[in-house]
């Protein structure tokens, strides 16, 4: 797919000469904290390593035996908060890039067509599977699947498998194309992906429950909530306007003055495709202050450093419409109150201090709801207990209902949700499943 070119990639690839003196540069530590901070736990140390001595191949299976998915990984992963954040040279140095040497190595896999190894699977405990939902959590699981051995089908509703990856992230972090691609080798490692496929709907509860020894979902969550406001109807949804950028940029409508609702990273992603495709001025509204923004601390900086504004402080009440145009986003001033029930001081509006912040588009990017499992009906309909309107696992990720497993953004009632936790999910899961298959064998025989 063509994207605008102010929206590729913001970081180019590695030279084969910028690698390798990036890879000389690790110390290779003995129990590497920046393995520890990966919750995928790749050993870093180890692929680095292999890129000095331009083992390749090797460098891309180091990164395969714990995360599938390393192409998208080594793109959207938060690596400043994580591995290189906990690299030993970051106190007083500069720390090692291991999101670009990650995906210096993942590149040279996909061109090179190295994929990951089998893992293996007991005798005569291979079953079939069905994964609910084509993003990062269930390609992951899927392809661990598949690896050792079982007859994996992956049903996904939209017409692109990725997920999030394909769909949500913003191309200047990762393009359509390496999300398709990477679905794709998932597919090599036999792997069947059915889209245009929605489970409950196009494939019976009661045909797949006959069909298949296993079901596991990764639903994830669902569409932005709706502010209560008035004129909301003439708001721009943060995920369309992140999706229309990604798969047809050249009929996305930006407007020359936007305000973007919300702190979090998609809401950065919405400002910055905003700016990038030239709007003149963009505004992000924020009811509390910075040191409550959800979004990571280098997002925001990044946000600032391409000219994006914050007004903070400020609830938004209603869309200013003239002509039947878009004309504004009124808000109140607000202050900051006692801790609400996420643990953030609760804001509290000052009477009688509208005011109005021009626009001529407003994007909406607060979050997503919660319990998309609840909205779809699929957890009623299967008998799962919730819990915060998330599908409740056991630490195997299994649900109430033996057999059905849930994974992913669906059930991340606890911590934070990402793709590269999402990618753990899956793994952790799918040995999870395979434990109890070998064990239920075990019994058989």
């Amino acid at each position: 797919m063509e994207t605008d070119l102010a929206l590729s990639e913001q970081l180019p690839p590695l030279t084969v000469h910028e690698a390798t003196v990036e890879a000389d540069r690790c110390l290779y530590c003995y129990d590497a904290p920046c393995t520890h901070a990966c919750p995928t736990h790749i050993d870093i140390p180890k692929f680095i390593k292999k890129i000095a001595t331009r083992n390749l191949r090797g460098s891309a299976q180091t990164i395969y035996a714990a995360n599938l998915l390393g192409a998208t990984c080594a793109r959207v992963c938060p690596v400043q908060e994580l591995c290189e954040g906990a690299c030993v040279l970051g106190s007083e140095h500069k720390p090692i890039a291991i999101g670009r040497l990650q995906r210096y190595a993942m590149d040279s896999a996909k061109a090179s067509g190295v994929t990951p190894r089998a893992r293996g699977v007991a005798a005569g405990i291979a079953r079939k599977i069905a994964v609910v939902g084509a993003g990062p959590a269930g390609l992951s699981c899927a392809g661990e699947l598949a690896l050792r051995g079982h007859d994996v089908t992956v049903f996904e509703k939209r017409e692109l498998p990725g997920g999030l990856s394909t769909y949500g992230i913003i191309a200047l972090r990762e393009p359509v194309d390496v999300a398709i691609d990477e679905a794709r080798m998932i597919e090599g490692l036999g792997v069947k992906i059915r889209t245009g496929v929605e489970f409950g709907r196009d494939v019976t509860l009661e045909r797949a429950r006959g069909e298949f020894d296993t079901i596991v979902l990764s639903v994830g969550l669902g569409a932005t909530p709706a502010l209560g406001i008035e004129g909301e109807e003439a708001i721009v949804d943060g995920l369309a306007y992140i999706e229309m950028s990604k798969t047809d940029a050249a009929s996305l409508r930006v407007g020359r003055n936007v305000v973007v609702i919300g702190a979090g990273n998609t809401a950065i992603d919405c400002a910055t495709i905003a700016k990038r495709l030239r709007a003149d001025r963009v505004t992000m509204v924020y009811r509390r202050t910075v040191s409550e923004m959800t979004c990571y601390e280098h997002e925001y900086l990044f946000a600032l450093s391409e000219g994006i504004e914050f007004r903070f402080l400020a609830q938004p009440v209603g869309v200013v419409m003239k002509d039947g145009e878009v004309a504004g986003l009124e808000c109140l001033r607000v202050e900051l109150g006692k801790p609400d029930a996420t643990g953030r001081p609760a804001p509290v509006v000052v009477a009688e201090s509208e005011f109005v912040i021009e626009a001529d588009q407003i994007v909406k990017a607060v979050g997503q709801v919660k319990p998309n499992q609840e909205k779809t009906g699929l957890a009623a309909a299967m008998g799962l207990k919730t819990e915060k309107g998330y599908i409740a696992v056991s630490a195997d990720f299994e649900t109430s209902v033996a057999g059905v497993y849930a994974i992913g953004d669906c059930v991340r009632a606890r911590g934070a949700a990402s793709t590269v936790m999402a990618v753990q999910d899956g793994k952790v899961a799918a040995r999870a499943i395979e434990a109890k298959l070998s064990a239920v064998a075990a019994e058989v025989k």
